[in-house]
């Protein structure tokens, strides 16, 4: 059984940068895609980033491209999201996800097995 547990969200002016930390542990995520999601208050939750497994396929969504990064590091067992030029629109809860597969982008959200808590990111405008 896989925990995931993040770090990293805050209140943030328009703007500026947070980095958001995804700690593992119970298995390691070299045998995992893992993917950071945000959910805000009345929407769905979507799929914001993603690493494959073996760190060769990278998915970005269109509203974040060029201002987030997702890496992961499989020999500290931790995976992270650099989010930077926020802007109001990017306040919502965070969570990151791991599904075993090489590449999960794609598959449907019960293919993701295991989910972190979430956090809160707050951009102000």
């Amino acid at each position: 059984q896989v925990q995931l547990v993040e770090s990293g969200g805050g209140l943030v002016q328009a703007g500026g940068s947070l980095k958001l930390s995804c700690a593992a542990s119970g298995g390691s995520l070299r045998s995992y895609t893992m993917g950071w999601f945000r959910q805000a208050p009345g929407q769905e939750r979507e799929l914001v980033a993603a690493v494959s497994s073996n760190e060769g396929s990278y998915y970005y969504g269109e509203s974040v491209k060029g201002r987030f990064t997702i890496t992961k590091d499989n020999a500290k067992n931790t995976g992270h999201l650099q989010m930077n030029s926020l802007k109001p629109e990017d306040t919502a809860v965070y969570y990151c996800a791991a599904a075993f597969h090489v590449w999960a982008y794609g598959l449907p959200s019960s293919a993701w097995n295991y989910w972190g808590q979430g956090t809160q990111v707050t951009v102000a405008s």
